[in-house]
């Protein structure tokens, strides 16, 4: 009987103990759907520091596909892809691509890099980058420049929601020869004809409060533009710079961690043009493994920041750990 009533006891504690975790479960899974929320989860967020800057990263979306060979190392074989993947500890038959924005706040203003895949992407899990905002206490409306460092689909998605700009307070800043590539009317009846749309639909009606820049050109202080063309024909990526920290922002330099980087001269279906992508790729990540410098890569298994060492005629992709931390 003692035994009995200890059981007893214990059992009926437990479960004055989990009775307010259950009402609260319910709480937030009846908020959620008062709230049409399509996803269970909030979407992932990572915050860090470069310097004086707050960095902040958001997962808009991931995709897992099949075929890595038809993505990455197109000219190679089937079979060389899959033993270097494997060697790597991952399948052979599928990828994953993530994306992932990002916010800088510098103190004096709150900078955007791209803008995910947007409303067109939300039943298939994608377009978070507002839930993210939100999540981590920002809202569009707090952003003061949105900075595109091109314009796939995938960068520019987010620039509009319900037709009217997402970012209603921000000045936007491009390159000058991407911009000027997807606006021509040349674009039309090519392979680049469906991004056109895209860039004529969500960047084009933005280009009165866009700054055309190049190599070299200032965003903000501590922000600086430097071209790296091949992915695409204007393809910029952004180094930021504070008290006496540094990080690169790479964009599609380099898709695939493993991939793109221990294998920069494979080509990729992607890049536009594909020789200027190789040698683009080789020439950024060598000074980033001889600088030591940490990048941030729009593709990279998220949070996407990590450091890269030299590695045959590739690099070795080093995860960020806690460097920013202390």
């Amino acid at each position: 009987m003692i035994e009995l009533n200890r059981r007893v006891l214990i059992g009926g504690a437990a479960m004055a103990l989990s009775a307010p975790m259950l009402m609260t479960r319910a709480a937030h899974a009846q908020a959620d759907t008062s709230m049409n929320i399509d996803h269970a989860m909030p979407p992932e967020t990572h915050r860090f520091k470069v310097g004086g800057f707050e960095v902040l990263v958001i997962k808009d979306g991931a995709r897992a596909s099949d075929k890595p060979q038809e993505t990455f190392g197109t000219n190679q074989t089937p079979e060389a892809v899959g033993e270097l993947l494997a060697a790597n500890f991952l399948p052979q038959d599928k990828f994953v691509n993530s994306f992932a924005p990002v916010l800088v706040n510098t103190g004096a203003d709150v900078v955007l890099f791209d803008t995910g895949l947007g409303p067109a992407a939300r039943a298939q899990g994608g377009g978070r980058l507002i839930e993210g905002l939100a999540a981590a206490g920002y809202t569009p409306e707090d952003v003061t420049v949105v900075v595109l460092t091109h314009m796939h689909g995938d960068h520019i998605g987010g620039l509009m929601e319900n037709g009217k700009p997402t970012f209603a307070n921000a000045r936007y800043v491009t390159g000058q020869a991407e911009y000027d590539f997807w606006v021509d009317p040349a674009r039309a009846g090519t392979p680049a004809e469906n991004g056109q749309k895209g860039v004529l639909a969500n960047v084009k009606p933005l280009a009165e409060k866009m700054t055309f820049v190049g190599d070299g050109a200032s965003v903000v202080s501590g922000i600086t533009g430097m071209a790296a063309f091949g992915h695409s024909p204007g393809h910029m990526i952004y180094m930021l710079e504070s008290d006496g920290k540094s990080l690169l922002l790479t964009a599609d330099t380099a898709n695939h961690f493993v991939l793109s980087l221990q294998k920069p001269e494979w080509e990729v279906r992607f890049d536009m043009d594909k020789a200027a992508a190789a040698a683009t790729r080789k020439k950024v990540f060598d000074m980033l493994a001889t600088d030591r410098t940490a990048f941030l890569g729009y593709h990279m298994p998220f949070p996407a920041v990590g450091f890269v060492e030299k590695l045959d005629t590739g690099y070795r992709y080093v995860p960020k750990a806690y460097q920013f931390d202390i």
